[in-house]
């Protein structure tokens, strides 16, 4: 029987801390990995982290003995449909993350991810008709502004931003009603999009437009890549069995942190005033989102602790 993360252990804790830092640390990395695929047109990345995703984790989960609920889930058609729009969604996210860093918008990426937590809320509140709570409310607010004196102030919509958080917070609203862990989830959902992805492989080489043969670290670059897909998901799996949602929530503002460090240090993207500002209010925003899922996770850990001693008398 499985525990909760509230009753693990200290040293299990520590543990689950150091593969939340592994796991937040390597997505944070990704747009240097993805740097490293010059000339190669993201479509085509996309299609090869599929394909080398799927195939390195039906080893994984051979090697686990994991096939029984991935097994129970492939038997119930129902589910399919979901877990086919889960697929869409993550290549969806894929290809516009790979994208941004080819075209160096990883600002707009780390904004995107920065988002995300702010659009679960807001889809929260609209699809499932979740209560919003006060703060979160105004977070979300504080959302909508930013973007909004990015629109008047630049011009320009963050349309990178703005798809990567939807897709990803869409994914996450649907991924909920799967009843199949990360790695088994995710071994479906690549899995259901195997089929299409090596009919586009197919189609590049035929075409001779396909970069996996020609000379160089390319080949092994798109193998890789389906490896460290899989990497920091085995990572996260052992925090989430040891920590408390709220911690993880919190390390979880990592990966955009890191993203927004190497496109500033390494990739040279420029920081316009405007831009900064959006930044700002979403920093704001997420420190209000924070601190209302921390004081309702103190408030439930408290109810649950007085009842457990009241039933115990």
């Amino acid at each position: 029987m499985s525990r909760s993360p509230d009753s693990v252990p200290l040293q299990e804790t520590g543990q689950g801390v150091a593969y939340g830092l592994i796991a937040y640390v390597m997505w944070g990395c990704f747009p240097l990995f993805f740097a490293l695929f010059q000339g190669v047109p993201a479509l085509e990345v996309l299609i090869h982290r599929v394909i080398w995703s799927c195939a390195f984790l039906a080893v994984l989960v051979t090697l686990l003995g994991r096939w029984s609920p991935i097994r129970r889930g492939l038997a119930e058609p129902r589910r399919l449909g979901r877990v086919l729009g889960c697929a869409l969604l993550i290549a969806l996210n894929w290809g516009l993350f790979i994208y941004s860093v080819e075209t160096r918008h990883v600002l707009q990426a780390s904004l995107g991810y920065f988002m995300t937590p702010l659009v679960n809320v807001a889809l929260g509140f609209l699809v499932l008709h979740e209560r919003m709570a006060r703060l979160q409310g105004v977070a979300v607010a504080l959302a909508v502004m930013a973007i909004a004196i990015q629109l008047v102030m630049l011009g320009e919509l963050p349309w990178i931003s703005l798809a990567l958080a939807f897709s990803f917070g869409t994914y996450g609203l649907l991924r909920k009603q799967v009843p199949l862990d990360g790695l088994s989830g995710l071994f479906v959902e690549t899995l259901l999009l195997l089929p299409l992805s090596l009919m586009a492989l197919g189609w590049l080489a035929q075409a001779d437009l396909s970069h996996f043969l020609q000379e160089g670290n390319t080949p092994f670059l798109l193998i890789a890549s389906g490896v460290i897909t899989a990497l920091p998901l085995l990572a996260f799996a052992g925090a989430a069995r040891r920590l408390r949602l709220a911690t993880l929530g919190f390390l979880m503002y990592l990966n955009p942190t890191i993203q927004f460090v190497i496109a500033l240090l390494v990739f040279h993207e420029p920081l316009a005033p405007a831009k900064l500002a959006t930044f700002v209010l979403i920093w704001i925003g997420l420190a209000l989102y924070s601190w209302s899922a921390w004081h309702a996770h103190a408030r439930h850990s408290a109810a649950r602790a007085a009842s457990a001693q009241a039933s115990s008398r």
